[in-house]
């Protein structure tokens, strides 16, 4: 895997999980909790689940979409 794959992958995760702390700040714990179901913990940890949220079109805005889409429904007991 190139360095410019792996940059993107961060890139994601970290885009996904600022998102989250910022538009749901009220909700920190759960977003915390979220953020450890979907890319685990310790040697778990894989940064690549966040890129269920993205596409090829790399649609920033349809990837908030998605991951907002997935958190509430986490939030509802939907997943």
């Amino acid at each position: 895997m190139g360095i410019g794959t792996k940059n993107r992958q961060n890139q994601t995760a970290d885009l996904c999980k600022e998102h989250l702390r910022f538009t749901y700040a009220s909700q920190g714990n759960l977003v915390e909790d979220f953020i450890l179901e979907t890319e685990g913990s310790g040697k778990s940890k894989d940064i690549l689940k966040w890129g269920q949220f993205t596409d090829m079109a790399r649609d920033h805005s349809a990837m908030i979409a998605r991951l907002d889409e997935q958190f509430n429904r986490w939030l509802n007991g939907d997943v």
